[in-house]
């Protein structure tokens, strides 16, 4: 007995040793030796040129024939007159007349160009809430520091903000070592396909390769993430794939006051428990395990063993960070039922019912295994399970120690140099997955700090951005475009 105590006690004093040494190893991932940018004055008239952008209401949908493209044409015309130096010396495209594509020839034509990418589209605005706003949504208004309007965060002020900056370093004759490309989309928030997927299909076939791409996406986390409070600049290095499925019974129909064991509307409803019952499996890869090494040199001693020693705490950390909707969609393929549709009569049984089920794919996870996992789940040959649409695989991770990465690192450093920086997984998806095929370093970050409250104004109401927010994000902008 005293033996097996001995040997009890031996394994443990060496378990804690394991995790003693893996913890005091780590070595920071963030970046000291980081100089401030050179301070530039960002004038008054930034603010008000974001201002107008807002005041024009490019509003895409998904059925094409509903887009007023006229506010489009009066987009391209404001950002031709407002930013005269940049459509006198860069050269600049138009696609499906309406995606822009501008290059700044480098010096030194050895180097890879990288591409600095946003939209200008924005959703709608829900009809019935305009009342709920501040401020109306395209009246551009400043008020108590704010910028107010639809597309002041998602995504006219990426786009302002780089032709404001290009704008900037054209005045004092800058040119670029490396050539930079700004494309501008005008249907990201539909699909992408009449903008970005046709400039990146151009340029593929002009056999261009990109060093790296950077479109919107993480932010400045202000009220930190996953146990730490400081503010975190999160720079999404994949983001999920889309996929959505159809889940149809057909029944015999009739009358309600006769109605079989399990009606139409039964099985769906069953197949819907199901899935939400059975979620896909928590994982700490597809680029969540880059963010947790990226937190964990700066977090408190006690997470800091966990972080480091995943092996063991595996378990522990997915069921903490299952606490929150936003770190569990992070670790998972989520499960998400969107619509139904059964029924005309309350008296009459339905034929046929119908429900939409959304998931949004951790990388790891492919289309077919969803759906063959859904089919697993549901366990009934009788409901037909339909790809809604055309689903997308999640993208390829970008290497968060790659010099491209680098580069957003020390230029966000040398901004904001009180921030931690971290990779992580985008939860929705940008227009940057069309340019897969051009590099392996896509980059999504938005150089603005903002609260997990304030990120509920993208896409909702009341969307807004602090004037010295802005003029920060185009002194961020000239910075990168400057170190490359």
């Amino acid at each position: 007995m005293r033996l097996i105590l001995r040997i009890i006690a031996a394994l443990l004093v060496l378990l804690i040793l394991v995790l003693l040494v893996n913890t005091f190893r780590l070595k920071s991932h963030q970046l000291t030796d980081v100089s401030p940018a050179s301070p530039i004055e960002v004038p008054d008239s930034a603010i008000q040129h974001l201002a107008g952008a807002i005041r024009i209401p490019t509003v895409s949908y998904t059925d094409y024939a509903l887009t007023d493209t006229t506010q489009f044409d009066k987009f391209l015309t404001y950002i031709r007159t407002t930013f005269p130096l940049v459509h006198q010396r860069l050269k600049h495209e138009t696609f499906n007349q309406y995606g822009l594509l501008y290059e700044w020839k480098g010096s030194n034509p050895a180097l890879k160009p990288i591409l600095l990418m946003g939209h200008y589209d924005v959703v709608p605005v829900i009809q019935g809430t305009q009342r709920m706003w501040k401020r109306p949504p395209f009246d551009g208004l400043i008020e108590g520091g704010y910028l107010y309007g639809r597309g002041t965060l998602d995504d006219k002020m990426s786009v302002i903000g780089l032709l404001e900056s290009a704008e900037y370093l054209l005045r004092t004759n800058f040119q670029p070592e490396r050539t930079v490309f700004l494309a501008f989309g005008q249907d990201e928030e539909t699909s992408g396909q009449r903008g970005a997927q046709t400039i990146a299909a151009a340029l593929k076939q002009r056999n261009v390769t990109l060093e790296y791409v950077l479109d919107e996406g993480g932010i400045i986390k202000t009220d930190g993430v996953s146990g730490l409070k400081k503010s975190v600049a999160l720079i999404g290095i994949t983001e999920k794939g889309y996929l959505s499925l159809e889940l149809t019974a057909i029944g015999k129909g009739g009358h309600s006051s006769m109605p079989p064991v399990q009606t139409s509307i039964g099985m769906v409803a069953e197949a819907v428990s199901k899935l939400e019952r059975n979620p896909f499996p928590a994982r700490l890869d597809g680029g969540v395990d880059r963010l947790l090494d990226y937190l964990a040199s700066e977090v408190s001693f006690g997470q800091r063993i966990a972080l480091t020693n995943r092996w063991l705490f595996g378990p522990l950390i997915k069921q903490q960070m299952a606490q929150t909707k936003s770190t569990n969609a992070s670790i998972r393929t989520t499960t998400a039922p969107t619509i139904f549709r059964a029924g005309a009569k309350d008296n009459v049984l339905p034929i046929d019912a119908t429900a939409t089920v959304n998931f949004r794919l951790l990388p790891g996870d492919t289309v077919e295994g969803v759906i063959e996992r859904v089919k697993d789940v549901i366990e009934n040959d009788s409901i037909q399970v339909t790809v809604l649409g055309k689903g997308n695989n999640p993208s390829v991770v970008s290497d968060p120690e790659s010099p491209s990465f680098l580069k957003i690192h020390q230029t966000i450093r040398s901004i904001f140099p009180e921030v931690i920086v971290a990779p992580y997984v985008m939860l929705g998806a940008t227009d940057s997955k069309y340019y897969s095929a051009l590099t392996s370093a896509i980059y999504r970050f938005s150089p603005v700090p903002l609260n997990d409250a304030e990120t509920q104004g993208i896409h909702g109401t009341n969307e807004r951005i602090r004037v010295k927010d802005y003029q920060n994000m185009i002194r961020f902008y000239v910075a990168l475009i400057k170190n490359n």
